[in-house]
C-alpha cells in the first residue's frame, strides 16, 4: 500500500502569512514616504528618552534574572541595552541643534545612532552564539567577565568600523533607498529574529519570544528608516517608534519570565522536592490558616499522619532508589485519592500529612481507608503499607502543636503494638 505524503500546511501557512505581511508593511513604508507630514522634534527627542529609560530597565531585570537562572543571553544583554540606551540617551541629547532645525532639513545619519543600532544587534546574535558554543559556568564572576569580554569587544570592533566611514552618512533624497546604510543593521536583526525563532524549538519562554519579536520589529524600524529623506518626516518618526515599542516587547517578557521565576522559587520553597507535596513548612502555614478558619466557624477539622512501613528494609534490601521510589508512590496514592480541599505534605523523612478542613471523624476515615486501599491494590513492588494516626480538632487539641503531637503518639503507639484495625485515638497499620 503507498502513502501519499500531505503537504505541510503549516509551512505554507507561514509563508502566506510573512508574503502578505510583507506586502502590507511595503504598502506603508511607501505611503508613509509619500505623506507630507512632520513631527515635532520635542515628540522625537521624549521618544529617544523613553527607549533609553525602557533599556536601562530591561537591563536591571535582565541582571535579576540572570542571579536567578545564570542565563548567558540575559547577562549579556543587559550590558548590550546599557550601552545601547547610553548611547542613545547621549545621542539625545548632545544633537540639540535638530531641535531648532526647520522642517524638510536634508537628514543625515549619526554615526551614534549606527553604531547604537548595529552594536545591539550583534549583540543579539552574540548572546547566541556564546550560549551555543562556550560551555555553561556556574561561577558568577567569571560569567560577568566573560560577557563583559563580549560586549566590549563588540562595541570595539562596531565602533572602529563605523569610523572608517565618514561621521555622517548623506541621505540621498529622491532615490530609491535614501538610507542604504540603514540596511546594515536590518540585515544583523534578521539573522538574530532567525535565530532566537530557532531557540524556541527547545527553550520557549517569555523572554525568547519577546526577543524573537523585538528582533522582528528593529528589522522592520530599520526598512522603515531607510525610507526617511528629511528630519522627522513619516518614516523616521515610525523608524523611532518601532524600536522603542521593540525595548517596550523585550521589557515585558523579561518582567513576565521574573514573575514566573518568582512563582516558580516560591512554590519549590513550599513544596518537597522528591514527592511534589507541601514540605514542613507548608503544612504549618495551612494548619495555622486552618486553626484560625475552625475558631471563626466552630468546625472541627482533621489531621492525619502517615507512616511508611519498613521504609528502612527496603532500603537494605532493594537499594535507597527504590526507597525513593517508594516514597513517591505513597506522595502519590495522596495527590490524587485525596479532597480537592485537602492539603498532603511530607512530613519527615517517611512521614507524611493530611490537614483536612471540616471534617468529621467519618470522613477522615474514609479519607484514610482510601489511601489504604489504593496502596493495598498498588501492584508495583515492593508492596508498602502505612500506619495513621488521627487527630480532630478540638477534640485532641487546639495547637499546631498539641493536634500532631496527639496523631503522633496515636500513630507509633498502634505502630507499637501491630493493631490492624482503623480507629481514632489509636493507630491502623494498612496493608
Amino acid at each position: 500500500m503507498h502513502t501519499i505524503e500531505k503537504p505541510n500546511q503549516g509551512g505554507w501557512s507561514w509563508l502566506v502569512f510573512w508574503t502578505v505581511a510583507a506586502c502590507g508593511f511595503g504598502f506603508l513604508v511607501c505611503k508613509l514616504r509619500l505623506l507630507n507630514f512632520v513631527a515635532d522634534p520635542l515628540f522625537d527627542r521624549y521618544l529617544e528618552m523613553a527607549g533609553s529609560l525602557i533599556a536601562f530597565t530591561f537591563a536591571a531585570n535582565a541582571l535579576v534574572r540572570f542571579r536567578g537562572a545564570h542565563d548567558r543571553i540575559s547577562l549579556i544583554l543587559a550590558f548590550g541595552f546599557v550601552l545601547a540606551g547610553l548611547i542613545e540617551a547621549g545621542s539625545s541629547l548632545t544633537q540639540s541643534n535638530f531641535l531648532f532645525a526647520p522642517p524638510g532639513t536634508p537628514l543625515t545619519v549619526p554615526l551614534s545612532w549606527m553604531v547604537g543600532r548595529t552594536l545591539l544587534a550583534l549583540l543579539l546574535v552574540a548572546a547566541l552564539v556564546v550560549e551555543r558554543h562556550v560551555p555553561v559556568s556556574r561561577d558568577p564572576t567569571r560569567e560577568i567577565m566573560a560577557a563583559t569580554l563580549v560586549v566590549g569587544v563588540v562595541a570595539y570592533l562596531t565602533s572602529a568600523a563605523y569610523f572608517a566611514v565618514p561621521v555622517e552618512a548623506a541621505v540621498h533624497v529622491g532615490a530609491w533607498i535614501p538610507r542604504p546604510l540603514d540596511f546594515v543593521p536590518a540585515a544583523i536583526f534578521a539573522v538574530a529574529a532567525i535565530g532566537y525563532k530557532r531557540r524556541l524549538a527547545n527553550v520557549d519562554s517569555a523572554l525568547d519570544r519577546a526577543l524573537c519579536a523585538a528582533a522582528v520589529m528593529n528589522v522592520a524600524c530599520h526598512l522603515m528608516i531607510s525610507q526617511s529623506q528629511h528630519l522627522y518626516d513619516a518614516p523616521f518618526i515610525c523608524g523611532h517608534f518601532l524600536k522603542v515599542a521593540s525595548y517596550a516587547v523585550v521589557l515585558g517578557g523579561a518582567l513576565l519570565d521574573n514573575g514566573r521565576l518568582f512563582d516558580q522559587v516560591s512554590e519549590l520553597a513550599k513544596s518537597d522536592p522528591l514527592t511534589g507535596l507541601a514540605n514542613y513548612r507548608r503544612l504549618l502555614e495551612v494548619m495555622d490558616n486552618e486553626l484560625d478558619r475552625a475558631r471563626r466557624s466552630q468546625r472541627p477539622f482533621a489531621v492525619v499522619l502517615l507512616d511508611l512501613d519498613g521504609l528502612k528494609q527496603i532500603n537494605d534490601r532493594h537499594g535507597h532508589l527504590i526507597g525513593s521510589k517508594a516514597i513517591k508512590r505513597l506522595g502519590q496514592v495522596l495527590r490524587v485519592h485525596c479532597r480537592s480541599t485537602d492539603t498532603a505534605a511530607r512530613y519527615g523523612g517517611d512521614e507524611f500529612a493530611l490537614v483536612l478542613p471540616e471534617a468529621s471523624e467519618e470522613a477522615a476515615s474514609s479519607v484514610a481507608n482510601r489511601i489504604c486501599e489504593r496502596l493495598a491494590q498498588d501492584q508495583q513492588g515492593p508492596a508498602i503499607s502505612v500506619s495513621v494516626g488521627v487527630a480532630l480538632y478540638p477534640r485532641d487539641g487546639v495547637t499546631i502543636e498539641k493536634l500532631l503531637g496527639a496523631a503522633d503518639r496515636a500513630l507509633y503507639a498502634m505502630k507499637a503494638r501491630g493493631h490492624k484495625k482503623l480507629s481514632f485515638s489509636k493507630v491502623a497499620a494498612c496493608l
